[in-house]
């Protein structure tokens, strides 16, 4: 029931916004309110519940593909750039800007989640170290990652260009690693 209470709360938050209340939630789940208040006792909770889910499971699959000797650098890269973007249901830029508002506290979390990929800092340093990635100012090159990737939290421009989150995060991730010039 918990797993199925967090999905509504997604479907609902990009229906409704974030303003819609723990009624709503339990029409949409076709349940009792006690029942909802059984498994969650806020909508808060539900929401840190996310988070902390998203975060965690984030992590768990970079580490996954950082701790995998089957990969090369690169390859290991290219992956856990593309972790992120797979949230993209839950990490949308409308729904991060009414969490700003009415959550600012879990906004900063996840703006700090978003914003600070230490796995992946590590691979670029060892890129760099090894004479894969070009030795230039690491700050910008995360930078340039981080902003690229997040590009993928605006869910309307997938759909104003008719492009899928999939092979816009693919695109990303090869002009990131190899350039717009043809070899």
């Amino acid at each position: 029931m918990k797993e199925r209470i967090l999905e509504a709360f997604v479907e609902e938050a990009h229906e409704n916004g974030l303003k819609f209340t723990m009624d709503d939630l339990a029409k949409r789940l076709a349940i009792s309110k006690r029942t909802l208040y059984e498994h969650f006792s806020s909508k808060t909770l539900i929401l840190e519940t996310l988070i902390e889910r998203t975060n965690d499971d984030m992590i768990r699959k970079t580490e996954q593909i950082v701790g995998n000797d089957q990969l090369t650098l690169l390859e290991k890269i290219k992956q856990s750039i593309r972790v992120i973007p797979q949230y993209y249901e839950f990490y949308d830029l409308r729904i991060l800007d009414q969490m700003k508002k009415y959550y600012p506290e879990h906004w900063k979390k996840v703006h700090t989640d978003l914003n600070d990929w230490p796995q992946i800092r590590t691979l670029i340093q060892q890129g760099i170290r090894d004479g894969i990635i070009v030795n230039k100012n690491e700050a910008l090159i995360m930078r340039l990652i981080i902003d690229s990737i997040n590009l993928t939290l605006d869910q309307r421009f997938f759909l104003d260009n008719s492009v899928t989150v999939e092979d816009a995060i693919y695109s990303i991730v090869d002009i990131l690693l190899f350039g717009l010039v043809e070899k």
